[in-house]
């Protein structure tokens, strides 16, 4: 893990074949990048149901084309947990603001669960169990709402489940949760969840060979927690499985990251609107056998403010972590 300024990524054209975002070991590749202030306290979420807390500056900062610090280094992690989930929290000490907004929980098996953000806000350096996860599970995702916002949650299968957040009830912050997408079958998993706050906002998906494509979000019909969902990408043998989902308005950059450690990053105005069930365009030119490992939205080169950082999680080797100061 690393943070980097914002301004060391320059936006490309759809189709482009990338630079290099960071230096990877062998069989490593980066798997989330995402946006924070200085200041502001991340809440890290691991595939075990555990939650840490760190502020950005205390985050190794690195260049664009550094490898970057193991966690484990950073937080107190078990060694059979990794993180999973990531939430930039503006201020745990405001009494309205923990107590008016909430962390959403999805799991790779389809389950949902909706805690009150107050709920977090007393930092521990061991950390506090998130959620209790069953046999055969692992956390996927985390998301910070107001309680009022819409859910999608998507799976390798191309299907898509949209519910209103106001459906799911609050519960405690080690319950297990409850189901929010029926699986397709035993091969098929969650791969991402959105909170949606307006109609403005658009519906991007892409595939594992780098196919994607931008919907609408009223394309998507409102279905009720637990349902199959309706079809969010035509999956073929030439897009391969999908692998993530985002919401996105035009004045957003998407970053695409290869397992390979390759990024490219592009204007989301750039993408036109298409329907829901069509197969998308190529967004990415991969290499012989690299595939896409993750998308995240980052602001546009021209809403970037000084001092924003870009954080960069590769699954390092702790083993052979070098040190880092900040």
């Amino acid at each position: 893990m690393k943070r980097t300024p914002l301004t060391e990524f320059r936006t490309q054209h759809r189709g482009g074949k990338g630079a290099k975002g960071s230096t990877t070991r062998e069989e490593d590749f980066i798997e989330h990048l995402f946006i924070a202030t200085m200041h502001n306290t991340m809440l890290f979420f691991t595939e075990n149901g555990k939650c840490f807390w760190l502020k950005v500056y205390q985050i190794p900062e690195g260049t664009r084309t550094s490898k970057g610090r193991a966690m484990q280094n950073l937080l107190n992690i078990a060694q059979d947990d990794q993180v999973k989930a990531y939430i930039n929290v503006k201020n745990l000490n405001n009494e309205e603001y923990i107590n008016n907004n909430f962390i959403i929980l999805t799991t790779r098996k389809g389950t949902i669960k909706k805690t009150l953000l107050e709920a977090y806000s007393r930092p521990r350096q061991n950390g506090v169990n998130a959620i209790t996860i069953k046999d055969g599970d692992q956390l996927l995702g985390a998301n910070l709402t107001n309680g009022m916002q819409e859910i999608i949650m998507a799976t390798r299968a191309g299907k898509a489940n949209r519910f209103n957040e106001s459906i799911v009830r609050s519960i405690g912050r080690t319950a297990s949760g409850v189901r929010g997408i029926r699986l397709a079958g035993p091969d098929d998993e969650v791969v991402g969840m959105i909170c949606v706050e307006s109609e403005e906002e658009d519906i991007l998906v892409i595939s594992e060979t780098g196919y994607g494509k931008r919907s609408k979000l009223a394309d998507y019909r409102v279905t009720n927690r637990g349902g199959k969902g309706v079809k969010t990408l035509n999956v073929t043998e030439k897009t391969g499985k999908l692998i993530g989902i985002l919401n996105v308005v035009d004045e957003d950059d998407l970053m695409i990251i290869n397992r390979s450690g390759i990024t490219i990053r592009m204007a989301v105005k750039n993408l036109r609107t298409t329907g829901r069930a069509t197969q998308g365009v190529r967004l990415i030119s991969l290499r012989e056998n690299d595939k896409i490992a993750s998308i995240e939205k980052v602001a546009s080169n021209g809403d970037a403010v000084e001092g924003d950082e870009v954080v960069e999680n590769p699954e390092v080797d702790t083993a052979s972590t070098e040190e880092t100061t900040n």
